[in-house]
């Protein structure tokens, strides 16, 4: 199959669909650090998703698709819709105008990957803000289905593919991604014994998701 897995810089589930047999290429702004430019695309990825597209990877080798992508799976940007900064959106009670704008136009790019030319597409991102209006997702799954030992609730938005399913749970487990200084109620957090992640590492797909997808939709 050809796969275009975009706003991927990782190349993790690029990796695991290599992995499987199949043509796939990741395609971020940014350079790859999977460690396969040869399968990197770095550039903006909204044109080529529709496919009947040619474009160079990083080797500087110029590739064609023929037709729809066999498969899109995308991971747009969730700064903007997650609502783990739904916080930050009203300033006593009032919506942010400059806050609300740049949630729109992720928005737009969201839909832009759930709309795409594609028969099968994955689209995956936190949980969104309810504000945002982002179609309703799929399914939601976490980490600690597929033996990474960490909770860090993930949503997938899915056109004519299959729910993933479990394939390691692990019973014991802790928040992979930190909930800040103070709970909901304004009370500070005790301290959970994890170091901090940068949003980049955040972001990267678990080795054992970007697995599942490639044996279950590959």
């Amino acid at each position: 199959m050809n796969v275009l897995i975009a706003c991927e810089e990782s190349q993790q589930v690029c990796t695991a669909f290599r992995e499987k047999g199949h043509n796939a290429y990741s395609c971020d702004i940014v350079p790859c650090s999977g460690g396969h430019p040869e399968w990197h695309i770095q550039a903006d990825a909204v044109p080529l998703i529709n496919g009947g597209c040619t474009f160079r990877t990083m080797d500087g080798q110029t590739h064609t698709v023929d037709g729809q992508w066999d498969m899109l799976i995308a991971h747009p940007p969730c700064t903007c819709l997650t609502n783990a900064g739904a916080v930050r959106m009203r300033v006593k009670g009032e919506i942010v105008p400059e806050r609300y704008k740049k949630a729109m136009e992720a928005k737009e790019f969201f839909l832009k990957f759930l709309n795409a030319d594609c028969q099968r597409i994955a689209v995956e991102n936190p949980t969104p803000m309810r504000l945002v209006g982002l179609p309703p997702y799929t399914q939601a799954i976490q980490p600690y289905w597929f033996g990474h030992p960490y909770s860090k609730r993930t949503c997938l938005w899915l056109v004519n593919l299959p729910l993933l399913k479990p394939t390691c749970i692990v019973s014991h487990h802790e928040p992979y991604v930190n909930g800040g200084c103070k709970d909901a109620h304004g009370n500070y957090r005790r301290f959970q014994g994890r170091n901090e992640r940068d949003p980049k590492t955040r972001s990267k797909t678990f080795p054992g998701i970007a697995q599942a997808m490639a044996e279950q939709w590959g």
